[in-house]
């Protein structure tokens, strides 16, 4: 049976909302959480952008949930400070913390001043920082040189078991790059065909572990009835395909009616 997880948005709300609203979701019946990472909004009309790291610590502190973040090591992070970063998570709420890769995007990583990638040269940026925190995660002393640079970097405060490294991916192509190194998979609700062909790309090449899948909607009381029918079709649909936990992110205002509405209508029929 699939999980089905709320999606914390650090573009809409401010982060004292966003720990409040986690803690709503587990009232209402969400069994995990993730959150986003970037510096800004997609626009100025969304108002916020918080730290994620920062907010993680305090909501994997507030609830039993797991949390998970997609991140883009190698511009605006540096593969050893994520690695740090996760690592910490890790050690303090064990098995409760992932993290999923990216290659990034400009609308976050420019803030840095340097030049913007290619796209292929983003993977094979991704690639390295991904090699550099597993190693560092296996207790090595790294130093690398590449599209990034490491001098001896050890993690000194390390969990007993590191966390999983997902691949985040939105295309065939990407997802199938990502099989031979990541332990999962996460990618975005589109079109179901599109869906299901980044999830057969993935696993034609290999790639193994959860399939995750984040799911923009926006809810509204009017009509409830007709939108829960609607909705819990459309997330059966996707769970048809091997999902095996769903991220839903409002992308309204009102999130408490959100939860509290799909928490005792939808997620019990879905279930």
């Amino acid at each position: 049976m699939p999980a089905y997880g709320f999606h914390a948005s650090h573009e809409q709300f401010r982060p004292s909302d966003l720990l409040r609203l986690v803690g709503v979701a587990r009232e209402a019946g969400f069994d995990r959480a993730m959150c986003s990472d970037h510096f800004a909004p997609f626009g100025a009309e969304q108002g916020e952008s918080g730290f994620a790291w920062s907010w993680l610590g305090a909501a994997l502190a507030r609830t039993d949930l797991p949390f998970g973040v997609v991140n883009a090591p190698g511009q605006r992070y540096h593969p050893a400070i994520v690695a740090q970063a996760a690592a910490a998570l890790a050690e303090m709420f064990p098995g409760r913390f992932w993290l999923a890769v990216a290659s990034g995007q400009a609308l976050n990583e420019h803030i840095t001043g340097e030049r913007w990638p290619s796209k292929p040269e983003r993977n094979a940026r991704l690639r390295e920082c991904v090699e550099v925190i597993r190693a560092l995660f296996a207790r090595e002393c790294v130093s690398h040189r590449g599209l990034v640079t490491v001098d001896r970097a050890v993690l000194w405060s390390r969990p007993a078991e590191p966390p999983p490294v997902y691949a985040a991916a939105v295309t065939p192509a990407t997802a199938g790059w990502a099989a031979s190194w990541a332990d999962g998979l996460i990618t975005i609700n589109q079109p179901l065909p599109k869906v299901r062909r980044v999830v057969e790309a993935y696993r034609a090449a290999g790639g193994s572990g959860p399939l995750l899948l984040q799911v923009h909607l926006c809810w509204a009381s009017d009509e409830a009835a007709a939108l829960r029918e609607a909705h819990t079709q459309w997330l059966r649909e996707y769970a048809e395909l091997g999902v095996d936990e769903f991220y839903l992110h409002h992308v309204g205002r009102d999130q408490a009616a959100f939860l509290d509405r799909f928490g005792s209508h939808v997620l019990p029929d879905l279930r």
